[in-house]
């Protein structure tokens, strides 16, 4: 490297971006990404640990104790931002906007405060703080444009977040999403498929829309099967392969929504319907507008249209009030829907919901009792419903990062189209994330299928050409500037933080 590239590698900022929560703040952080490299910020290495010229932490306001894991990684980067000078903090997410200014009261060290609906505004807060030397705490009280207008660093080069809408009108008394994301709010369709069509044409092919209450699109439009003619326009695209949408609530969830699902081919047989609860009278104090007999009855009317459709769901054990009987009401539930995963949560006050005061707040001991006997009756169940997969030939479009044993077992890792994970036989050809391989389930565990034949074919394809370029691209751009290559992956449709937000 010649001496003017080591001075341009020194005077490059770096950024790091941590984030905590829902698939609403993975596609947010993807936002936050985008707005700093467009403001000429590179990516700091993995593993930097704080050792950035910014650092963002992208906040969740859902658990009791978010809070204290904010201020003790704050804390945990005080001493850090005192040895490198002109080192900036940022936090933004739901916490910012539910805590504002107490955030720099607690630590006086953070240059810059931002909320959910203001995030476009960071590059702006933290020139402007760099120049008057002081925080700045800047939240909107409504949103100032929509985040998909913004500058995006996507962490796949194959697969995509779409937001198609934010906020939610839902009351769940579990929940303060609404009052930190708003009412929801609508993307128009048109601007929906321009950007659906823009990925694929740079080499994506698998989308999920992505909303609080995805299915509920529409509702700010006057046009209440504006979802399914989503997904319908979605299959007319040529080049998108997948599509998926996470989170549906079941009080939206309509037969013209299943009825598309079915007959719209890139629309994959994977479906994640929160239950919460199984009990008539907990969702009824949880605001949750269904029982289980409509619950029960969606899960019934999927499966006729869509056999071989994999059920996910959240639920959530130790609400206030639930009784032995009402938590039996919920393995009822289990037992009939069958659910090929369950994401299961012990109940946690959420400071700012009504739920934190309710009267009849389930012992600890208790919890974890039921919730042990819920996760145990599930693994079965995940695991019986797994083993009907043995014997299947499936098509996986290739993953990366999501096999954290693939290295040591010589073996790749990909997604069938129903979302379960299959781990395979690596073949001698070269396989790219993005591509797709045909298998043949030779075994199964609860949370994970394997193919250990070799692979029947293999398709290479515009989503792994894209995959190769992009890498491409970050190792020139990584030894101009010196720093390591970001790590690129798909995005988790169903992340494990989903306690909360994406809870719907």
């Amino acid at each position: 490297m010649s001496s003017s590239d080591r001075s341009q590698a020194v005077d490059v900022k770096t950024y790091e971006v941590r984030t905590y929560g829902c698939q609403m703040n993975v596609h947010d952080s993807e936002r936050l990404s985008g707005l700093l490299e467009d403001a000429g910020y590179v990516r700091a290495p993995e593993g930097s640990d704080g050792d950035a010229d910014v650092v963002v932490f992208n906040t969740c306001a859902v658990r009791e104790n978010a809070d204290n894991k904010l201020y003790g990684n704050l804390g945990h980067l005080a001493p850090m931002k005192t040895k490198r000078p002109g080192m900036q903090i940022a936090v933004g997410g739901c916490l910012a906007q539910k805590d504002r200014d107490t955030i720099v009261k607690r630590a006086p060290w953070v240059d810059v405060v931002f909320g959910t609906h203001n995030i476009g505004k960071l590059p702006v807060l933290l020139e402007r703080a760099r120049v008057q030397e002081e925080a700045q705490v800047e939240i909107a009280e409504s949103l100032e444009a929509f985040p998909s207008t913004l500058p995006t660093r996507r962490e796949s080069a194959y697969a995509a977040w779409v937001s198609i809408s934010v906020g939610c009108n839902n009351t769940c008394t579990f929940c303060i999403v609404p009052a930190l994301r708003g009412k929801e709010k609508d993307r128009r369709p048109g601007d929906i498929l321009a950007e659906v069509e823009a990925l694929v044409a740079e080499g994506v092919s698998e989308i999920t829309l992505l909303g609080q209450n995805v299915n509920a699109y529409g509702s700010d439009i006057g046009d209440r099967e504006a979802f399914s003619k989503l997904l319908r326009a979605c299959g007319t695209i040529e080049g998108l392969e997948r599509v998926r949408f996470t989170s549906p609530h079941p009080r939206d969830f309509t037969d013209d929504v299943i009825a598309a699902m079915a007959e719209t081919p890139n629309v994959m047989p994977q479906l994640h319907m929160p239950l919460q609860s199984g009990s008539d009278t907990v969702l009824k104090a949880m605001r949750r507008s269904y029982r289980q007999e409509r619950y029960l009855g969606i899960i019934e009317k999927v499966r006729a249209a869509i056999p071989q459709a994999a059920i996910t769901t959240d639920i959530i054990v130790g609400f206030p009030g639930e009784t032995e009987e009402d938590f039996e009401q919920t393995l009822h539930v289990v037992r009939e829907a069958r659910f090929a995963q369950a994401f299961t949560f012990q109940y946690s006050k959420r400071p700012g919901t009504p739920a934190a005061t309710m009267e009849n707040q389930i012992p600890k001991a208790v919890v974890q009792a039921r919730y042990e006997r819920l996760v145990a009756l599930q693994e079965e169940i995940s695991w019986d419903e797994n083993k009907k997969q043995i014997g299947r030939t499936v098509d996986l479009m290739v993953a990366e990062g999501e096999g954290r044993k693939d290295g040591a077992t010589h073996r790749l890792s990909g997604r069938a189209p129903d979302n379960r994970l299959v781990h395979f036989t690596k073949p001698d050809q070269e396989v790219r994330p993005g591509d797709v391989v045909t298998v043949e389930i030779t075994y199964a565990a609860p949370h994970h299928l394997l193919a250990e034949g070799a692979v029947l074919s293999v398709r290479r394809t515009r989503a792994g050409d894209a995959w190769e370029k992009r890498n491409a691209a970050e190792a020139t751009k990584a030894a101009g500037v010196m720093l390591g290559l970001p790590k690129v992956g798909v995005p988790e449709p169903l992340p494990a933080a989903t306690g909360g937000c994406a809870i719907d």
